[in-house]
């Protein structure tokens, strides 16, 4: 095999595949180092896709229990078979990985199986089983990742405390789960086996869960959430987690009235964030510059300190979501070969896929507050959406924030049925800069979840039809 190549990714992960498919679309020749085993990185392996696969399973578990009899489907006899959904779980990961390394071989893309590390500005080495090559690129994208953070002095074992990869794979239901961390991570993890049966108590240093969302969705979630079942502790500290006769004992302190406070479970799941996997790449060595929070230095066109060495994805500044590695993955390639490449950081859409989901993009209020800048607000409750009604799915709102003069949207903010599939279609209209009075004007399928929007979108001036 030729050992040259014009770009030499490293990580194959959702930000490294897509921009290893990108480069050779370009007629760049393109190797991709991945030492997992599989592709995808932790979005298709260990996170992401068997998370939401879970989440499917465990709400249709959840459905036939508590609300088909109601709806005139009964049910008898309900039982879970925790085993045989891990098996479904499973198999959906590895369709999908096994169809990323098809797109590899479709694309001519070389894939290097094995620990990639920058020997020099020019010069990638791959270990694997104890041997190790070098292998000459002319450009080398980083873009290997993040893993999940832990607290001081909590080690985590993957058996007794676990991150959301040993979560996705308990052998049995725990009867009692500790989840540290209110952030998107630990509330659909949450959701899944409170679902399946466990008793889930949700521990938050903050005065409030998913921290940086919309104030009002963060405070309506909370209570759809506490309705369901998931206790939670805010405004607390963990200091301490012991493990005894595989069961542990949690002891937090509350952050107002300093009390403390000692809580048993089976298993305690550490959401408290995740940092960048770069310790393998011998970056220091080579000069090029991170961040104090570990994360690479980077310029407007995703350079590093070494102007051939590129980084994407988690290890850069930026929200740690796969479209988004996506997107950088698709400019650096377009880059490198002379285009324009460009991603714009206003309209990347977060999602929470639990039940209600939750969707958000672009600008929150207390962002708008803290700049300055004078905004309407439209709001519309799915309750008054004949979709939702019909299927018994109306829980929470859709909210817009639109520019005061110029009423260009701003943000908007969701909570409700299908929301993380209704986001796209605000992320398109900021993308071409719309208004709320283009969304309002926007004719919308009826009886549909979409038409929240159109209505949310009328009510910025106050002339919603429905409320």
């Amino acid at each position: 095999m030729d050992n040259n190549f014009d770009v030499i990714v490293i990580g194959g992960g959702p930000g490294g595949y897509v921009c290893a498919i990108r480069s050779a679309q370009l007629g760049l020749k393109t190797a991709c180092v991945e030492s997992r085993g599989t592709l995808g990185g932790t979005c298709l392996n260990v996170g992401c896709i068997p998370s939401k696969s879970l989440l499917n399973l465990s709400e249709n578990y959840h459905n036939v229990l508590k609300h088909y009899n109601g709806l005139g489907i009964e049910v008898k006899n309900v039982k879970l078979n925790l085993k045989k959904m891990m098996m479904r779980k499973e198999k959906s990961v590895s369709i999908l990985t096994k169809g990323v390394e098809f797109l590899f071989k479709k694309n001519k893309i070389t894939y290097l199986k094995g620990t990639g590390s920058i020997v020099s500005t020019n010069k990638v080495s791959v270990v694997s089983n104890g041997k190790k090559i070098d292998y000459n690129s002319k450009n080398i994208v980083i873009s290997t990742g993040s893993k999940p953070s832990s607290l001081p002095k909590i080690d985590i074992d993957e058996k007794v405390i676990v991150s959301s990869t040993g979560a996705l794979s308990f052998s049995k239901v725990p009867k009692n789960l500790i989840i540290i961390g209110g952030g998107y991570i630990g509330l659909e993890m949450g959701s899944i086996w409170k679902r399946l049966g466990s008793n889930i108590t949700v521990i938050e240093f903050l005065d409030h869960i998913v921290p940086g969302m919309d104030q009002d969705i963060s405070k309506e979630f909370l209570k759809i959430l506490t309705k369901q079942g998931i206790n939670f502790k805010l405004n607390s500290k963990v200091t301490r987690i012991n493990v005894q006769r595989d069961n542990a004992i949690v002891e937090y302190i509350n952050n107002q009235t300093s009390r403390k406070e000692i809580i048993e479970a089976d298993n305690v799941l550490v959401a408290v964030g995740r940092k960048p996997n770069t310790k393998e790449l011998n970056l220091d060595k080579l000069g090029i510059v991170c961040e104090k929070n570990g994360k690479v230095k980077v310029d407007k066109n995703f350079r590093t300190s070494k102007k051939n060495i590129y980084a994407i994805g988690d290890v850069i500044e930026g929200p740690m979501l796969a479209h988004k590695a996506g997107e950088e993955g698709i400019a650096v390639a377009e880059i490198i070969s002379g285009q324009a490449g460009n991603v714009n950081y206003e309209v990347i859409p977060g999602v929470i896929y639990t039940s209600p989901e939750v969707a958000t993009v672009g600008k929150t209020e207390a962002e708008l507050l803290k700049k300055g800048v004078k905004y309407k607000i439209g709001k519309f409750p799915f309750l008054a959406n004949s979709r939702a009604k019909v299927n018994e799915n109306a829980e929470g709102f859709v909210k817009i924030l639109s520019g005061y003069k110029t009423d260009k949207v701003l943000g908007v903010h969701m909570l409700g049925p299908n929301v993380g599939d209704l986001i796209g279609e605000i992320a398109l209209a900021m993308e071409f800069g719309a208004s709320s009075e283009d969304i309002a004007r926007t004719c919308h399928a009826h009886p549909t979840y979409s038409e929240a929007i159109k209505e949310a979108a009328l009510a910025v001036d106050k002339r919603a039809i429905h409320f």
